[in-house]
């Protein structure tokens, strides 16, 4: 299986490609850069599969770059799905977002999110993100596979972004509000599985992807802290400031709203993640060894 991931840096492409070297699977993966014109001359017949993860992300969203985001995310998608499908590529799998439903997640009340629940996006992420998915969706056919994954955060060893900052605050903070609350998240390794799986079988679709189990932001925090050998403080005090004002402010929503994606529906024929536990996803994560004892 050959198979071409869009975005030279990108941190799901390149861990892509080390999962596959840990599973020994004798998969070729070769990168793109999509920063300038070049890869149009790029020759895509002799590839099975195209991942595209490339995109605008972690950006501050700005009128001016209101542009950038639909030049990058949805018609360089389109562009590039549309060359792949006249070039003989067997499968296209494009890398979305929980963005595209425009919802933060309430604290102390439940956001589920299923197959049914209406996509409306807030973000030049989110709705560049959704024209992208309905613009290649036309695309889809008999011999080309166009699957859409709308992933959730994601966390591993070295990701960028939002478990980037959870993992320096819990490496520093004394102490942690202590709320119960549930997100559905996506670790790095259980992704990368997944693609190959939809690769391998040339399957298509739209797939609400997420961790078998939903995850307790105080409980990631604790879980990072251990494997730093430290201890936070969990206070009841903070978690009563936060249950009762939280919900005015949209960053606090983000770190303790309950948003989860509906069990059911993230099901994938018979696909299964390996038997990993959260807490090993967080040992990892942090690059820690795992204690089988």
């Amino acid at each position: 299986m050959r198979v071409l991931v869009t975005g030279e840096n990108s941190y799901a492409g390149r861990q892509f490609e080390k999962r596959l070297i840990d599973l020994e699977m004798d998969w070729v993966v070769d990168f793109l850069s999509v920063r300038n014109d070049e890869w149009k001359t790029k020759n895509f017949s002799m590839y099975d599969a195209i991942y595209h993860v490339a995109a605008i992300v972690h950006q501050k969203e700005k009128a001016e770059n209101e542009s950038l985001y639909y030049k990058i995310n949805r018609d360089l998608t389109y562009e590039l799905a549309e060359k792949a499908k006249s070039e003989g590529v067997k499968s296209f799998v494009f890398l979305s977002t929980i963005a595209v439903y425009g919802l933060i997640g309430r604290i102390g009340e439940d956001t589920i999110i299923s197959k049914e629940t209406k996509e409306k996006p807030t973000s030049y992420y989110g709705k560049s993100k959704l024209e992208a998915e309905q613009k290649i969706s036309t695309l889809q056919s008999d011999n080309f596979h166009v699957s859409i994954l709308r992933i959730p955060m994601i966390y591993g060893y070295g990701c960028p972004g939002n478990y980037s900052a959870l993992s320096k605050l819990a490496k520093k903070a004394p102490l942690f509000p202590k709320i119960d609350n549930k997100r559905s998240l996506i670790y790095i390794s259980h992704l990368s599985d997944l693609v190959m799986y939809l690769v391998e079988n040339e399957n298509s679709g739209l797939f609400l992807v997420k961790n078998p189990e939903d995850i307790n932001t105080l409980a990631m925090v604790n879980e990072i802290a251990i494997n730093n050998e430290r201890r936070i403080y969990n206070s009841y005090l903070l978690g009563f400031l936060i249950r009762v004002f939280g919900n005015s402010f949209s960053v606090i929503r983000k770190m303790f709203g309950n948003i989860v994606y509906k069990n059911e529906d993230c099901k994938i024929n018979s696909f299964q993640y390996t038997n990993l536990s959260f807490e090993e996803s967080i040992t990892l994560s942090e690059k820690t060894k795992i204690n089988k004892d």
